[in-house]
């Protein structure tokens, strides 16, 4: 039996590796079942990699380059965004709280134009997993 340990592996053969590894990881994360059709907003439980409240957790914190906790903080609660002068009143910019939305309200929230809210073209399962996610941050009900 040969001693495998003490064989240099080429860094090639070494980056094809880590490669594969990433991908497969990434796959597996990429086929998590999040919701089904009978439970709209998912559920707790999970055979993937990851939880659907962790998924919803990394989407809400960098879904498509900006995150939705830049305006929306850490639990989604409501927010002053900016203040500002025009024509010599003080306006103020005041993000609403979201962790407290009905799903429907919040998956329209997501799709509608015309608003300072950037739509991010979200999938189903991705809405999904955010919105199990900041619900679980609303304190109210902690």
């Amino acid at each position: 039996m040969k001693n495998l340990c003490n064989k240099k592996i080429p860094f090639a053969l070494w980056l094809g590796a880590i490669c594969i590894m990433i991908t497969c990881l990434y796959a597996e994360v990429a086929n998590t079942k999040i919701a089904s059709d009978s439970d709209p907003i998912g559920s707790q439980e999970n055979d993937g990699f990851i939880t659907p409240q962790e998924y919803g957790a990394n989407l809400y914190e960098n879904p498509r380059g900006i995150g939705c906790i830049k305006c929306h903080g850490q639990d989604g609660e409501e927010t002053l965004l900016a203040s500002y002068i025009h024509k010599g009143k003080e306006k103020h910019l005041i993000v609403p709280r979201i962790n407290n939305l009905e799903f429907d309200a919040f998956k329209l929230a997501l799709s509608k134009d015309g608003s300072i809210m950037p739509k991010y073209n979200l999938t189903d399962e991705e809405i999904n997993a955010i919105y199990l996610f900041i619900t679980s941050r609303n304190k109210t009900f902690r």
